[in-house]
């Protein structure tokens, strides 16, 4: 990894503009927060295509959907609590039913929103939004990656859900790094135990990785960025390969990234998988790192599990 940090949420920004250039149906729609979600770059070079609708999340969703039945390929952005949330009914039937061309980007997902605290901490998005027909769900874990999401869901038919973070996070991958939507990565082959991780998490499942390896534990770290489809291939592989499992998110254990590894695992090649994440409560105010610390989701934490 390098020494270099930057928030998915900046990536998603500054891609915006590249596409914008690129492809004259490309329109941004936002709901009051534009300069956190960064989707005000967009609206300073291309004024005419992207639209504020205030607080009305449910409202910008349903605009989406019509946008997107009119040619345009509409990118619709707001906090993840108020998108995957207020704006459920909207993505349901006004989106995901009528398989239209939308693209939601949820910012400031998971505990490391930090001091807004529990109210505004999602965690049940992946859940919420996996269960959908039709949905494609994404969680970039770096700037690199969130880069080639969001363009890469610009070539792609259907609603997808990306979830950005507020958190600046280390850069992993080189800018020329091949990616593929539903196809895990891979980093390291270690046959102790293997780390599926997703969004912010994977920074730190990398950290553990290296500690380990000093203490002469070998872990394999598997970016798990495309939750639905999931890649069963590689989960079942590293089953097969390695002895022990555990999963690792800023979402809760239920219904996120651990619940669906473990489907898969159930219908395939039962074993056991740890899952690491919000254990089925709300989150607090507080500094990001601290609370990634308070929650266990840090690479000491990961060290930990594989020590036990």
């Amino acid at each position: 990894m390098k020494d270099k940090k930057q928030a998915t949420r900046q990536s998603y920004g500054e891609t915006l503009v590249k596409l914008g250039k690129e492809n004259e149906n490309i329109v941004v729609l936002d709901a009051d927060l534009a300069g956190a979600t960064k989707t005000d770059l967009f609206g300073k070079e291309y004024p005419e295509r992207f639209f504020d609708m205030g607080i009305a999340e449910a409202n910008m969703l349903g605009t989406a959907a019509g946008l997107a039945t009119c040619g345009k390929i509409p990118y619709a952005s707001t906090f993840a609590v108020f998108a995957a949330g207020r704006g459920y009914d909207q993505i349901r039937n006004s989106i995901c039913y009528p398989k239209l061309n939308v693209k939601i980007c949820a910012t400031h997902a998971g505990i490391t929103v930090g001091e807004d605290g529990a109210t505004h901490q999602m965690l049940e998005d992946l859940s919420l939004m996996r269960g959908l027909p039709n949905m494609t769900v994404i969680s970039p874990s770096d700037d690199t990656q969130a880069r080639w999401v969001i363009e890469e869901i610009s070539k792609m038919e259907g609603p997808v859900y990306v979830r950005l973070a507020r958190l600046a996070t280390p850069i992993i991958y080189e800018e020329d790094q091949k990616f593929e939507i539903g196809k895990a990565v891979q980093l390291g082959e270690g046959t102790d135990g293997t780390v599926f991780a997703t969004g912010v998490t994977v920074a730190e499942a990398i950290k553990a990785q290296e500690e380990l390896e000093g203490q002469g534990i070998h872990i394999r770290v598997v970016d798990m960025h495309t939750i639905k489809p999931i890649d069963k291939d590689t989960i079942l592989k590293c089953a097969k390969e390695t002895k022990k499992l555990v999963s690792v998110e800023d979402h809760s254990i239920i219904g996120g990234l651990g619940s669906a590894i473990s489907e898969v695992l159930t219908d395939e090649y039962p074993t056991k998988l740890e899952r690491m994440g919000m254990q089925d409560i709300f989150g607090k105010s507080g500094k990001a790192e601290e609370l990634m610390e308070y929650f266990g989701l840090t690479a000491k934490a990961i060290v930990q599990k594989f020590k036990e």
